[in-house]
């Protein structure tokens, strides 16, 4: 009986030990799980911030570009549509075309244009493209409130294609600059302008693909107004157009022209200002015009109406091979004095002829275009360091410029 009772004893704590074992091994089971759900659940939600993270935010710099670009709509009023029809149109005062009414030969019609424009300072100076507004006299400039003003063209520079206007206004929203001579190639930035005139406040978004374009761009927007203008370039460089554009492929359309190229903190970099393309639309490159340049040609406008330029007062040759050996230079980059005009900066600086000109201002000079661009940028009583090679070796001299153009 003692021995049973024992048995059912030791059956009983068996009983207890299993059961207990069962619920341990099911509790470490579960406890399994919660853990591997939760590091399941852990790396759903890194996976999740990683994807959402992926790429550049524009968002915003692109708001404090969209606040400070506005849409410019310019045309030419009925009295300048009178005038240029009156000058185009010879016969328009015979009898024979007032008595059948007939338009007569060279009938002129209107032009109207949009654009894009960047808010310069909060008392409502804004920089546009000079090709957006030269043939106007009736602007008005839209912001992105939808506010709308009549402005007053201050100045325009041709050549480096910029115009500023004025608009009675206060408190506007301005871009910080930034400095563009820092901006490196493979950056990203943002094109902020109205596209065709109705897609308003749009933004697109590139890298920089070069620096230092020279395209002749200005020069061609010239030659479509001035049939003749082909002819007085060749004979005469120094009115040639000042280009030296940073290349995007960021969009740009026709209206975006005079709208600002930011960088991903919004800062201005510069003006967009063309595009290189067959059919007049966006094929994969933009340019736009540096703001350390638009800032020195606006300030001149805004004060003077405008750019009043200097000059050298010298011609100049290309180096080849005969020059290379004969002036005893290092290398064939740079231009060579040709000539001074009497009373000239260059003249009463010490310059002389078959000086070779290899730099100004720690900046390059390998050929004519350097040059030019350099002087065209140079304003009356600035002082130009220019670098030469002189029977072999190089000297500094110093030019300060004493007339203008």
């Amino acid at each position: 009986m003692n021995r049973i009772i024992s048995y059912g004893i030791a059956g009983f704590i068996g009983g207890l030990v299993a059961f207990g074992g069962i619920q341990f091994v099911d509790i470490q089971t579960k406890s399994n799980n919660i853990v591997e759900h939760t590091n399941v659940a852990q790396q759903v939600n890194q996976t999740t911030s990683l994807n959402a993270s992926v790429g550049p935010d524009f968002s915003m710099a692109a708001e404090k570009g969209m606040n400070a670009v506005v849409q410019i709509n310019a045309q030419e009023s009925d009295k300048l549509v009178r005038q240029n029809e009156e000058r185009n149109n010879p016969f328009k005062d015979h009898p024979l075309f007032r008595e059948f009414n007939f338009p007569g030969f060279g009938g002129y019609m209107p032009k109207k244009g949009s654009g894009s424009g960047v808010i310069y300072s909060s008392d409502g100076y804004i920089v546009t493209n000079n090709h957006v507004v030269e043939f106007a006299d009736e602007i008005e400039v839209v912001l992105k409130d939808g506010k709308k003003y009549s402005a007053k063209k201050i100045g325009t520079d041709p050549r480096t294609d910029l115009a500023v206007l004025k608009i009675e206004a206060t408190n506007l929203p301005v871009l910080q600059m930034a400095n563009s001579d820092d901006l490196k190639i493979g950056s990203w930035v943002l094109a902020v302008g109205n596209p065709f005139g109705y897609l308003t406040s749009t933004v697109t978004a590139g890298i920089v693909s070069a620096k230092g374009r020279d395209l002749n761009l200005i020069n061609n927007q010239m030659d479509d107004e001035n049939p003749f203008s082909n002819y007085q370039q060749s004979n005469n460089r120094s009115n040639q157009g000042i280009e030296e554009f940073i290349q995007t492929d960021a969009a740009v359309n026709p209206g975006n022209s005079g709208g600002a190229l930011v960088d991903e903190q919004g800062r201005l970099l510069g003006i967009n200002s063309a595009i290189a393309s067959k059919t007049g639309y966006y094929s994969g490159y933009s340019f736009a015009i540096p703001v350390n340049l638009m800032n020195k040609v606006v300030k001149e406008l805004i004060s003077k109406g405008s750019f009043n330029r200097g000059r050298l007062g010298i011609s100049v040759s290309e180096i080849d091979e005969n020059s290379f050996k004969e002036l005893n230079l290092f290398s064939k980059d740079g231009v060579i004095i040709e000539s001074l005009e009497e009373n000239s900066s260059a003249k009463y600086a010490g310059l002389q002829e078959k000086d070779a000109i290899i730099g100004i201002n720690g900046k390059d000079v390998k050929n004519y275009d350097d040059l030019q661009r350099i002087v065209g940028l140079t304003k009356v009583g600035e002082t130009l360091n220019i670098k030469i090679i002189r029977n072999g070796s190089v000297r500094d001299i110093p030019v300060k410029i004493l007339k203008g153009i």
